[in-house]
């Protein structure tokens, strides 16, 4: 196919992580070809309802904290690229015990890093966030640098910043079969078929379709965002309230937001993998189950918002068998690599994983600390990838 279109990368799949691949490897003057099989952007998969949180003292793991300081660096150049107003750092309050589970894990973060945060005593979390009600051994920790993304934005101003830079980027063109080889890669779409020197697949709930061969399992979830009217609508406004996390102290928890002008009330749900599902056949129907996800928190720690609801959507996480993120170069195919399994806390690293990703593309390694994300902690195999920690 030697009058096939051809391009340095193509980039399947033009949500979050790969618009913000897109925009990084059209800053450096890369040929890149952008491949969405909905709008861009859209709302069958992860990236949109709004606003996503973002954090540095991560609960999660200590070794994610580098990889947003970097991230917040992109973020901010994006806003600067794009003239847009994008991340919103309005503090984070993280609820919890003392001695398990949330908190513990994000000052595990913060003191290693070197981060800014307070501890707050049961009776200090009382006087200054009066709209939660806790137990008495509960404490809370209050994070300065944490707020949200707005994703839509983002994902438009990545999208932007690359089309102006010669990018070339289609929506609703579906990836139909590729092929990897010595020389290069091919892709076959229902318009088009297209070469490139590499591939990148950054295809979200569409992952374990797109790329096979893998060693490891990607599990969807159908999950639920909810919006109430507080009974007290000041207490919950940006000022008033920053984006907050309450521990349920088995391993999930709730969170939300202040309310925003982009959408009427407040916003919140439950961070826990809920029902497996396959992306094209998701149920978007929302149920009164659905508002039971998350309606238990406003009973019992924020009984002043318990008001009435206004609107449920839902979004799909894609779980990894760790809960942690992959990012890697094929074991099979050292020209295509991939990105996935952001399960419900990847967002806020797009930008920092669109740079990973451009630069294992054009370079063949990263400065980026992410070797613990990669495939072999999984399948105990090495990946053809090489990365620097």
């Amino acid at each position: 196919m030697s009058d096939a279109p051809s391009y340095d990368v193509i980039v399947v799949g033009v949500g979050a992580m790969g618009a913000a691949t897109c925009w990084s490897l059209a800053r450096r003057g890369v040929r890149v070809l952008g491949l969405e099989q909905f709008d861009i952007p859209h709302t069958q998969g992860s990236s949109h309802g709004y606003s996503r949180m973002t954090r540095t003292s991560y609960y999660e793991h200590p070794d994610y904290v580098p990889l947003l300081r970097r991230a917040n660096v992109l973020w901010r150049e994006l806003e600067e690229d794009s003239g847009e107003k994008i991340l919103h750092l309005v503090g984070g309050l993280y609820v919890g015990k003392p001695g398990e589970g949330l908190v513990p894990g994000a000052l595990r973060s913060a003191r290693q890093h070197g981060l800014r945060h307070e501890l707050l005593d049961r009776s200090e979390l009382a006087r200054r966030f009066p709209q939660f009600e806790v137990p008495d051994d509960w404490c809370g920790m209050l994070e300065p640098e944490a707020g949200f993304i707005l994703p839509e934005l983002s994902i438009s101003s990545f999208v932007t910043g690359a089309l102006r830079r010669s990018a070339e980027i289609h929506g609703h063109e579906a990836v139909l079969s590729w092929h990897a080889e010595a020389s290069g890669v091919r892709v076959v779409t229902a318009r088009q078929t297209y070469r490139a020197e590499r591939i990148i697949f950054t295809g979200g709930a569409w992952s374990s379709r797109l790329v096979r061969d893998l060693g490891v399992e990607l599990v969807v979830t159908r999950q639920v965002l909810g919006w109430v009217w507080p009974k007290t609508p000041a207490a919950f406004e940006a000022g008033a309230l920053p984006v907050w996390m309450v521990d349920r102290l088995d391993g999930t928890l709730y969170y939300g937001f202040p309310m925003m002008t982009q959408s009427p009330g407040l916003k919140l749900a439950l961070h826990a993998p809920m029902r497996p599902t396959e992306p094209d056949r998701v149920d978007r129907e929302v149920t009164p189950e659905d508002e039971e996800t998350f309606r238990p928190c406003l009973r019992r720690f924020l009984p002043s918002a318990n008001g009435p609801l206004l609107a449920l959507r839902t979004c799909l996480y894609t779980n990894s068998p760790d809960g942690h993120f992959i990012i890697d170069r094929h074991p099979q195919h050292d020209r295509v690599l991939f990105a996935a399994g952001f399960s419900g806390h990847g967002f806020k690293f797009a930008s920092v994983v669109g740079e990973v990703l451009a630069d294992l593309a054009q370079n063949g390694a990263t400065r980026q600390p992410v070797g613990f994300l990669g495939l072999q902690r999984l399948t105990g195999t090495r990946a053809a990838t090489s990365v620097r920690i």
